[in-house]
């Protein structure tokens, strides 16, 4: 990365008081990614949990997996900023370095600390979880570093987003907390590790839950470059939305939507005799109505309209992570 100054940092330059440099690293972060990574990380330990009906109550394992994946978060979004700076000023000129709030440099530290702790963290919870942040921090620089930088390809860059956030969280998590809980005792941070325990069985409930996240993030993939066709078309990042047109991605996007929710409701009714079927099936086609009603007013001419639909769409990502291990407690 190079170290020439995009501008300075509000500390640097206008000498922001710490309240202002938070609020530029809550931006630099991205705060809905924040939101989603948290909840998957309780939701992924509420589903384990559910198995063992509280035997093992493991506050510190929980703490520091979600420390892990946050600073894991932080470092790919991050990463993503530092090579799209004049992009940004494009699409997103709100974000730190592209608004000059933060120095190249400031970014370029930030990244590294939040990887260095997501890596030290996960080495010293064990196996799962580093095997959870270190490919998920391989494929997001593989997604935004030259000279791979896969976000130049609509299909790589959508299987990269849906491979960290659908296949890799939830099957790494659970297998994480499984193990954890396993032992029979709150594991220390510093206990090394125990393999006793170690089991790869993945239940049904985790298996229809990825399938539903992985087809959910392909949805928010694709969509998530509608709002950016301006800047991305200026620099040559090929996207779906620059292949085929906003309507047809904006319709693509919903049916995938509906496949989501339609199918986990089926799949509940086929393959998950152990959640709580009438929850589920309620809580999903009333989100999946509220996404259809919400699009039918989006004016695809309209950026604002566009981002706020593509917000929506987040909200249920976040709100699946809510429902669906309420699911199977309340079985």
């Amino acid at each position: 990365m190079s170290n020439n100054s995009i501008g300075k940092s509000g500390i640097d330059n206008n000498g922001l008081v710490p309240q202002g440099w938070l609020r530029a690293f809550w931006e630099f972060s991205r705060p809905h990614t924040i939101v989603g990574t948290s909840l998957s990380v309780l939701a992924l330990y509420a589903i384990a949990q559910s198995n063992f009906i509280l035997a093992n109550s493991v506050l510190l394992p929980i703490s520091f997996a979600w420390l892990a994946c946050i600073c894991g978060n932080i470092y790919i979004v991050g990463l993503n900023q530092l090579e799209d700076v004049e992009i940004d000023k494009i699409n997103k000129p709100y974000l730190p370095i592209a608004s000059g709030e933060f120095s190249r440099k400031t970014g370029e530290l930030i990244v590294t600390a939040t990887g260095i702790v997501a890596v030290l963290t996960a080495v010293l919870q064990g196996p799962f979880l580093l095997a959870t942040v270190g490919i998920s921090l391989a494929i997001g620089t593989a997604y935004s570093l030259p000279p791979i930088r896969l976000k130049r390809f609509p299909f790589w860059a959508a299987l990269c987003i849906f491979t960290v956030r659908g296949a890799i969280v939830n099957l790494g998590l659970f297998l994480h907390f499984n193990w954890v809980l396993g032992l029979g005792r709150a594991k220390s941070v510093f206990s090394g590790w125990d393999l006793e325990s170690l089991s790869l069985a993945i239940p049904a409930e985790v298996s229809v839950l990825t399938v539903f996240v992985v087809v959910f993030t392909f949805a928010i993939a694709i969509f998530k470059d509608i709002p950016d066709m301006e800047g991305d078309r200026q620099y040559n990042i090929n996207t779906f939305t620059i292949k085929m047109g906003k309507p047809a991605v904006f319709d693509l996007s919903r049916w995938v939507l509906t496949v989501c929710y339609v199918g986990i409701t089926l799949a509940g009714m086929l393959t998950l005799p152990n959640v709580n079927l009438g929850f589920l099936a309620v809580t999903h086609l009333a989100a999946l109505g509220l996404m259809w009603f919400w699009s039918m007013k989006v004016n695809l001419e309209d950026k604002m309209e566009i981002a706020q639909f593509y917000q929506l769409i987040w909200k249920l990502f976040f709100l699946e992570y809510i429902i669906f291990p309420a699911a199977c407690w309340l079985r």
